[in-house]
């Protein structure tokens, strides 16, 4: 469960749902993150919306009751967690195709998906003989945690996933247990999987985090791999363990680190010993790349900064008021 006495906040929530006029909607989402000074990277799409930010507590509270004051997203969940500062440097707010990158566009998961299971139904459901688990993140990802006897398929990113499926049709009279990180992946895996004729399937609904925060996190073997400055975080209150290993040295470690070397840039798990051994890089030719970055013991590299402007490419009034949820596109849906 969050730490309350924390005073920021870190939400992470996807939502399916159409959006007839997506960059006006960007632009105006934009403003109201600027408005009520919260950072994060933020998807807007035509088949709805995808994030993950940050803010104080009650800057976080007024952004999740504009997002479902808005009933295009009203079913919207998030996933909160606390945490002692902002864990984004910036707001990004983009228009992209799709909320995930899937190469799976003519599915709308509102129309047909796995059946969701909630933290307590996955549990009890996961260790049955004729159950499947199945892990549908990158290989970074699960190398550094993933679920007892899961499934995992060496991909780089999701949109290699139907690709991969073809691996998997001997176990298409299994019941298939999809999950990832927030569930919003999902989604489309299982969708796809009973386009390809798996039958029984199923996905964890809010992913691993929120299997983490209802039941403990029991049986999830190593870290979350996080796509903010916290990189991974912590799951299995139960019975953790660790699972990945040190790229540089093999001994046991969850300490996941992006290597300094910008052109490599590799996610990879060291070691405390050898990060400042190498200064951040995975491997000798990394450490003298003269690109390298400035390695401070996190491992996490924020972009420059400098002469960052929130208002950069707005075309609208930026001086109205963004900060009533009524003040949105829910008059044009």
């Amino acid at each position: 469960m969050e730490n309350t006495n924390k005073p920021y906040r870190i939400l992470l929530y996807y939502c399916y749902a159409e959006i007839c006029n997506p960059e006006e909607y960007r632009e105006e989402h934009h403003l109201f993150c600027v408005a009520n000074k919260l950072r994060g990277r933020i998807i807007i799409s035509d088949e709805g919306l995808n994030g993950t930010v940050s803010g104080l507590a009650e800057d976080c509270d007024a952004y999740m009751a504009y997002i479902q004051a808005d009933p295009r997203f009203a079913k919207t969940e998030f996933k909160i967690d606390s945490h002692e500062s902002h864990a984004f440097a910036k707001i990004h707010v983009r228009y992209k195709p799709e909320i995930v990158h899937s190469s799976l566009r003519h599915l709308d998961p509102n129309v047909k998906t796995g059946k969701h299971l909630e933290p307590e139904e996955f549990k009890q459901l996961k260790d049955q003989e004729d159950v499947v688990i199945l892990d549908v993140r990158s290989k970074y990802e699960h190398d550094l945690g993933h679920f007892k006897n899961a499934i995992m398929i060496d991909i780089d990113n999701f949109r290699e996933f139907p690709e991969r499926v073809k691996e998997l049709a001997h176990l298409k009279n299994k019941k298939v247990l999809t999950y990832c990180t927030g569930g919003i992946k999902c989604e489309k895996a299982s969708a796809y999987l009973l386009e390809q004729g798996f039958e029984d399937v199923y996905q964890l609904h809010g992913g691993i985090i929120k299997y983490g925060m209802e039941v403990g996190g029991e049986d999830f073997e190593g870290k979350c791999y996080v796509f903010d400055n916290r990189i991974a975080v912590a799951v299995n209150q139960v019975n953790p363990t660790i699972v990945s290993a040190c790229h540089c040295c093999n001994s046991p470690s969850d300490r996941m680190v992006n290597c300094a070397n910008p052109s490599c840039n590799d996610h990879l798990a060291i070691c405390e010993a050898c990060g400042w051994e190498l200064e951040g890089a995975c491997c000798p030719a990394c450490q003298v790349h003269p690109d390298k970055r400035h390695y401070d013991g996190t491992g996490y590299y924020q972009k420059n900064t400098n002469g960052y402007n929130p208002f950069l490419n707005i075309h609208r009034d930026s001086t109205k008021d963004r900060s009533n949820p009524s003040h949105d596109s829910t008059a044009n849906s």
